[in-house]
């Protein structure tokens, strides 16, 4: 039975594809990616420098200087991944959001799937 999210749309399938995005604090993004691609939990991982995160957590605003972790892995690996990602990542509640990669490069997202395990 296909999910929601594997209908087709205009008669192609969508990729299996998944890009999971996760701010983290500057000084643990390149350890958090390195650690997720070496272990074959996602193919790419991109870190986009000094994003600003405005947020309210345990009632103030809070403002910080955060990076953008921009995580490839096919949708069978999404789970694992989600759950290493959180168990090693230093906030309480990580912001993890999961995206369905719609359509791209064939042979990127060929690619995408055979570099992660599972």
């Amino acid at each position: 039975m296909l999910e929601a999210d594997d209908e087709e749309e205009n008669g192609q399938k969508p990729s299996k594809i998944r890009q999971l995005l996760s701010t983290c604090p500057p000084n643990v993004a390149e350890e958090l990616a390195t650690f997720l691609v070496e272990n074959r939990h996602a193919a790419c991982v991109n870190i986009v420098q000094q994003v600003t995160s405005i947020f309210r957590w345990e009632g103030k605003i809070q403002k910080e200087a955060e990076c953008l972790l921009l995580i490839k892995c096919p949708k069978g690996a999404m789970k694992e991944t989600l759950r290493v990602l959180v168990e090693r990542h230093p906030y309480d509640v990580p912001e993890v959001i999961a995206l369905t990669v719609k359509d791209g490069n064939p042979d990127y997202l060929d690619w995408v799937s055979a570099s992660v395990k599972g």
